[in-house]
């Protein structure tokens, strides 16, 4: 395949990651409201518009730089607010509200899956639709695997550091809690140490493993994509 301009990847990119961590936090807001708290809906932020949910540095610099260094696109969403108060079970009920994030990103990756497996089959029909459809796809696939994955390590202020806290004794918790203001300095020390990288690239590659067969790839072709997107 041709290689990509940056104008065909930001094509590409732009609505699988708009839609991957808007959806992201409309589904913590979505399960709050179901368990009790209606803040998010309060706010006007229960709601799959991207501009409600724009973080101008984690939603438009952060993902521009990372495609013009990196190749493919990555960022953040405001956080849905959350009042635990207005919660039945406040502890427990967290625990789902942050689990709410990273299953969405899931249900996406399958959705994306299925939109490369139509562009699969519309290779003979329209070879230009099917090719951005594979493409949409993959990129789908990847960033809500990366980002599903990222939320569940167990780290504050990530959705895993909030279902860990919820699970965890009351003092325990409460410790755990108190590193949340240092959880971006440590991300970003596992980050530029490579200990972030082996962490996350096993268990995003067992996830894209069982992907690949329903968006109609095998592994190899599914890397070969995602390897011409990036580069």
């Amino acid at each position: 395949m041709e290689e990509l301009s940056l104008l065909q990847r930001v094509a590409i990119w732009v609505l699988p990651v708009l839609f991957a961590i808007t959806v992201h936090e409309t589904a913590h807001g979505w399960m709050a409201l179901r368990l009790g708290d209606p803040t998010a809906k309060m706010l006007g932020r229960l709601t799959l518009n991207p501009i409600k949910h724009i973080d101008p540095l984690g939603t438009v610099i952060v993902p521009g730089l990372m495609l013009m260094f990196s190749g493919f696109l990555f960022g953040w969403a405001k956080p849905v607010p959350v009042t635990a108060q207005n919660l039945r079970n406040p502890r427990g009920d967290m625990a789902w509200v942050a689990l709410a994030g990273p299953l969405s990103n899931l249900l996406m990756a399958i959705f994306w899956a299925l939109v490369a497996r139509i562009g699969m089959l519309l290779g003979d029909v329209s070879p230009e639709l099917a090719l951005f459809l594979i493409y949409s796809g993959v990129a789908g696939i990847f960033v809500n695997t990366l980002i599903g994955v990222l939320n569940l390590l167990p780290i504050l202020p990530l959705d895993g550091g909030r279902i860990l806290s919820a699970l965890l004794p009351g003092r325990v918790a409460y410790q755990l809690d108190r590193l949340e203001p240092y959880g971006l300095i440590i991300l970003v020390v596992l980050l530029f140490t490579g200990i972030l990288g082996m962490i996350l690239w096993p268990l995003i590659g067992l996830v894209l493993q069982g992907l690949a067969p329903l968006g109609g790839f095998s592994v190899d072709a599914l890397a070969y994509l995602l390897h011409t997107l990036r580069n």
